[in-house]
């Protein structure tokens, strides 16, 4: 498999989790969201692959091309089940889907980089910029500090669904200098995270394309 990632990509970084989590090898294609030619994301050779222009994207071992984190993680968890991502429990399922929802549809796409141009476009400053930030941001955190159990990862003794989507999450909280400490279960599962070998292998600080 072949992954077009951007090491500071959230998204992709929660497609690198699913992916070491589940102990597959992959080669990583680094693409320069930042690159002084505009970005490798809008030239025509990553757009011939992509029409939307960004990361991450997946070529599977059948040269199929799969776009959008969501997505991409989902078909890993049903191609790959021997280490699943979601419970048996439907239930528990459905709320491990809540989470990685909540922060993947509605935290992360208010504070990606297309959106943080627009409101500069638009005039505002980066004071401004930075408060809207730490408000969809520190909002999205106090739901789900809420949402997940008080031991072991999110929903359970090993990482899961919800672990993929909040650990990149809170890689962007600290970014922005949103601070995590009114969030104890939060910290909780970044304190456990933070030793297990796959999010280690997935951190933006050890990929192939980290400055």
């Amino acid at each position: 498999m072949q992954l077009y990632t951007y090491y500071r990509s959230t998204s992709s970084y929660r497609v690198r989790i699913a992916l070491a989590l589940k102990g597959l090898d992959y080669q990583a294609l680094p693409v320069n969201l930042i690159a002084a030619s505009g970005g490798e994301h809008r030239q025509a050779p990553y757009l011939a692959l992509n029409p939307q222009g960004r990361v991450p994207a997946l070529r599977t071992d059948d040269g199929q091309l799969l776009i959008q984190s969501p997505a991409i993680i989902e078909y890993l968890d049903e191609r790959y089940p021997q280490v699943p991502l979601l419970s048996k429990d439907l239930v528990t399922r459905a709320h491990e889907r809540g989470v990685a929802a909540l922060i993947g549809c509605d935290v992360h796409p208010l504070h990606n980089v297309s959106v943080l141009n627009k409101l500069r476009q638009l005039g505002h400053d980066e004071t401004q910029v930075a408060e809207w930030i730490a408000h969809w941001i520190s909002q999205g955190l106090a739901a789900v500090e809420q949402l997940i159990g008080d031991a072991g990862y999110c929903f359970g003794d090993e990482p899961g669904m919800a672990d993929v989507y909040l650990i990149p999450q809170l890689y962007a909280a600290q970014r922005f200098n949103i601070a995590l400490n009114a969030y104890p279960r939060i910290s909780r599962v970044a304190g456990l995270a933070a030793t297990h070998p796959a999010f280690i292998k997935a951190h933006p600080a050890n990929q192939p394309d980290t400055p």
